[in-house]
């Protein structure tokens, strides 16, 4: 969640404005080691949010390696 909100620039309080998300449980969640805990539901307006900003989710094994995220490519 950092590294993609770092891609598109935005702050705690943008990710939660954009995603409908409270800024505290966006902290809660940052400040978590490991998966992501909480509501699915939750989880998937974080990721909705950041998905249509333009961030891609990517997995292990992809062609760029390791799991992270990127911009999804244009065009």
């Amino acid at each position: 969640m950092k590294a993609a909100r770092a891609l598109l620039g935005w702050s705690q309080t943008e990710l939660a404005e954009r995603s409908g998300v409270s800024e505290p449980t966006i902290k809660r969640i940052e400040a978590a080691d490991g998966e992501l805990g909480g509501r699915v539901d939750t989880a998937a307006k974080i990721r909705g949010a950041i998905e249509n900003a333009g961030v891609e989710f990517l997995t292990e094994g992809n062609a760029a390696g390791g799991a992270g995220v990127a911009l999804k490519r244009q065009g």
